[in-house]
């Protein structure tokens, strides 16, 4: 278990601190919600949080295989709806220092579609996946 705080620092603006690390993250409103977007916004979190779950599953599975993945990148494009307002979409570029012929790309496929995130992803949440291999 793992507990982290937030503090409401007010004009929308929250810092939050990882509990074991006391690394500290803050978020402001988006601009198109009444923030002044100087910082991630919660959604922008959600979004880069699965993009990073996803880096770290693929990474998990390059240590054990002996794979080099330094230079991995992958781009979110998050996507709201307006009624409810909910994160729809997320659109995902996943950029992998390796070739599309490598005999790991079914696992690397794998951990990103088995990361815990995807995982907890609400099914309504879209989440297209484009990859990009190394020519």
């Amino acid at each position: 278990m793992v507990k982290c705080s937030l503090v409401y620092e007010g004009d929308l603006h929250c810092t939050l601190e990882h509990g074991p690390s006391g690394a500290r993250v803050s978020t402001d409103a988006p601009v198109d919600n009444h923030g002044k977007g100087e910082s991630f916004s919660p959604t922008d979190l959600m979004c880069s949080a699965t993009a990073a779950c996803m880096s770290t599953i693929m990474g998990i599975y390059s240590q054990e295989n002996g794979l080099d993945l330094r230079g991995l990148r992958v781009d979110v494009v998050k996507e709201m709806s307006a009624n409810p307002r909910r994160i729809a979409r997320i659109i995902v570029d996943i950029y992998v220092p390796l070739p599309e012929d490598t005999p790991h790309r079914s696992a690397l496929l794998d951990c990103v579609m088995g990361s815990p995130a995807m995982r907890s992803l609400h099914p309504d949440i879209e989440v297209p996946i484009t990859w990009h291999w190394k020519n």
